[in-house]
């Protein structure tokens, strides 16, 4: 199977990858379900072998959609977070801005 490409690669008129939004796997806290590989159809996830154990880690960071935080919600233990919503926003409009100039 190969890799999903992001689906949306300029956001609001940003290149996609200069937006630093993506999920974060806190590792002291994952019990290594992979609900998070299930639930994300954009492959942001894989399953990897990582210290000998498998578990999720994030592969394809800029494929997550921007502002999407479904992921958390499907996590049990409140393994996963993403950027502050409000501080991303500021991103774009800086982004937005710049580009305008």
């Amino acid at each position: 199977m190969g890799d999903k490409k992001v689906t949306e690669e300029i956001y609001k008129g940003i290149p996609r990858n200069k937006i630093p939004w993506y999920p974060i796997i806190d590792y002291r806290k994952c019990i290594n379900c992979g609900k998070c590989v299930e639930y994300c159809t954009l492959g942001a996830y894989e399953i990897k072998e990582e210290h000998g154990a498998q578990r999720p880690v994030v592969k394809n960071p800029y494929n997550c959609v921007v502002l999407c935080t479904g992921c958390e919600s499907q996590c049990p233990v409140g393994a996963i977070h993403h950027p502050s919503k409000e501080i991303t926003r500021k991103i774009i409009k800086k982004l937005q801005n710049v580009k305008s100039v």
